[in-house]
């Protein structure tokens, strides 16, 4: 994994540049006087996302498909022995997260009882109560003791069937226990492992999953975690291909995650070993896995080159008796690529524009103002220059002058702010639409629905009225949303044209993507009211859970989009707001030059010499400027080597 290392260390090491600079921008702000709140704010939000940015890759596929045993080839070799509990049939009991938690003060594994699956309770709730878990303290300087520690993880225990329904396992999916009347069932509900690894350090997360039952029975598996998930990496056998049981986890768990973009749903060929044939030769094997790939490619509707052979098994075999040969014939090398050129590059594209393009928009706008205080300066350098005899009376009309522009701006900014309580105002009828407390009336009458439901019908046109009623309150905002950016049209319009060398175009609302997501969540949950043949007693349980998840997911929706709107609607006049007040910043500090200049008893060539030195002071504050600037447009690592022209 040196090539995947090396490349997380160069996307952390472009991150922590990034925040340098960010935080370098702030001090250059407030050093030339050009901060103000609303920039402020923004440059908070920026370095906030990337303090807490992370990549997360999803191990999905069904049992004894190699999962782990990949997982323990890419992370965990160097303790020359299998950590995670990888052998034939069932391991991986429970979806398990690995990630590394800077706030903890030693490793660990927090384990949730299964029995939390009778609550209503998401996983992401319980996140937030430690008391709720099993926590296991991890050693990592003993790999037999890791070993003991991570086997809980493949824990079972046994319990009569009808609670093993209860609890949403499936009836014909359940092992006998020995016990007359009972089975065996995963000991926990979901693992949490906080392990210190370069690259989990790094801010990668793993998340490995279960077979088909879990995905089934643990909605929030498919309706938060994989969705999340930057790569979803579907795992398949060499031996098998495409199983009927592979299709299904496929079908109903992972192909509508693919949301347009080919970089996010890829699939593994594991155990390409078994197709090894010392006999025939390796232009024989070869043939072989390449027909294996096309044909797993055209059965999953994936690219060629999103297929990819491997055998985890030799990797690590490989790594840990350092067979450089075996190691390349494992062909894990090919993933690791994928990793490094498809996730990373897609991270990266991800907080240029969320991040790196805002900022040097808001850097350029301010580098602009500096170079404009500059260019007066100078012009008032020349005109002392031409009036040596009565510079004096000079800079008292330079003085006025100026103050004359003063008073325009302020004007102007004084215009802008009023046009500014006008948008807050639009601002509050677009939270007022969609307000908390009108999607908990819809959440009201879905849970008493749901309660009182003791049928499919009843539970289907309960889920369809509950979607329909947040699909209408979006359909209200839509038109609110119209009003408010025809106001913002005409503002940044009118800014145009009394601007003609800073236009700048208007940020509309932009609410289609929330109307998509909620159009996805709804997908969802048609998919699982079609998956249910009959609603058993058993089974209300796990249907309650299911749309509690849900719900969930659209509460956070409906936040996220409050939140949006909040934002919006005081940020939407910020780069005219920033343009302005700059302008008057600028003069303000002019005139007070000028003053401090015109009531000086000093010499005219005294005089000169400290307009030219505060001259030589702008022209270094610029340089600073383009020096950030020049940070920033600095491409990301992955596009870097890829040659790509730098931004902004």
């Amino acid at each position: 994994m040196e090539r995947l290392d090396r490349q997380v260390d160069a996307y952390v090491s472009w991150k922590r540049d990034l925040i340098r600079e960010i935080t370098r921008y702030r001090s250059w702000l407030s050093h030339n006087r050009l901060n103000s709140d609303g920039v402020d704010a923004r440059l908070d939000r920026a370095l906030k996302l990337l303090r807490t940015d992370h990549i997360t890759l999803a191990f999905v596929g069904e049992f004894s498909r190699g999962k782990t045993e990949l997982i323990n080839s890419l992370f965990f070799s160097e303790y020359g022995q299998r950590i995670l509990p990888s052998r034939a049939g069932r391991t991986t009991m429970c979806p398990t997260e690995l990630f590394f938690d800077p706030r903890a003060t030693q490793a660990y594994i927090r384990l949730l009882p299964i029995e939390s699956r009778l609550e209503e309770t998401s996983i992401a709730q319980f996140k937030r109560t430690p008391q709720a878990w099993l926590n296991i303290p991890l050693h990592a300087d003993d790999p037999q003791r890791l070993v003991e520690a991570f086997a809980q993880v493949a824990s079972t225990k046994s319990m009569p069937v009808h609670q093993a329904l209860q609890l949403g396992f499936q009836a014909d999916a359940l092992e006998a226990s020995g016990v007359e009347g009972e089975v065996l069932v995963p000991a926990w509900r979901h693992a949490l492992v906080n392990f210190d690894h370069p690259l989990l350090r790094q801010g990668l997360r793993v998340l490995d999953t279960p077979g088909l039952n879990a995905l089934g029975s643990e909605p929030e598996l498919t309706l938060s975690m994989l969705p999340n998930a930057q790569a979803v990496i579907f795992l398949l056998s060499a031996d098998a291909g495409v199983t009927a049981s592979d299709m299904e986890i496929w079908q109903q768990h992972i192909q509508q995650l693919d949301d347009g973009n080919r970089n996010r749903l890829f699939a593994v060929l594991n155990k390409i070993d078994v197709l090894w044939d010392d006999v025939a030769g390796e232009s024989y094997v070869q043939t072989a896995i390449d027909r294996m790939q096309a044909s797993t490619a055209k059965q999953l509707g994936i690219p060629v080159d999103g297929v990819l052979p491997l055998s985890a098994k030799q990797a690590l075999l490989g790594k840990i008796r350092g067979d450089q040969a075996l190691l390349e014939r494992s062909r894990l090398t090919s993933l690791e690529q994928l990793l490094c050129e498809r996730i990373l590059a897609q991270k990266e594209q991800l907080l240029e524009q969320q991040v790196v393009r805002q900022v040097i928009a808001l850097l350029q706008g301010s580098q602009q103002i500096l170079t404009q205080r500059l260019g007066k300066v100078r012009e008032q350098c020349e005109l002392l220059d031409g009036h040596r005899q009565d510079n004096g009376q000079m800079l008292l009309e330079l003085t006025a002058r100026t103050r004359h522009d003063h008073n325009q701006h302020h004007k102007r900014l004084l215009q802008l702010k009023t046009n500014q309580r006008l948008l807050q105002r639009q601002g509050e009828l677009l939270r007022a639409t969609i307000r908390a407390e009108r999607l908990d009336e819809h959440l009201t009458r879905l849970r008493r629905s749901l309660t009182g439901s003791l049928t499919t019908l009843g539970i289907n046109l309960s889920i369809l009225h509950f979607f329909r009623s947040v699909e209408q309150d979006l359909g209200a905002l839509e038109q609110e949303a119209a009003l408010a950016n025809k106001m913002v049209s005409a503002i940044y319009r009118r800014h145009n044209e009394e601007n003609p060398l800073h236009g700048a175009d208007a940020p509309l609302f932009q609410l289609a993507p929330y109307q998509r997501e909620l159009k996805g969540l709804q997908v969802k949950a048609d998919q699982f009211r079609l998956q249910l043949k009959t609603l058993l007693t058993e089974q209300r349980t796990l249907t309650r859970r299911f749309f509690a998840t849900l719900v969930q997911e659209v509460v956070a929706m409906h936040q996220r989009l409050r939140q949006e709107a909040e934002h919006w609607a005081s940020e939407a006049l910020l780069p005219l707001m920033q343009h302005s007040l700059e302008h008057k910043q600028q003069l303000e500090a002019h005139m007070l030059r000028l003053k401090g200049l015109a009531q000086d008893n000093q010499q005219s060539s005294q005089r000169g010499r400290l307009l030219a030195r505060y001259s030589v002071e702008l022209e270094q504050q610029l340089a600073q400027a383009g020096e950030m600037l020049r940070v920033l447009r600095r491409p990301a690592p992955i596009r870097r080597q890829g040659k790509v022209v730098a931004i902004g």
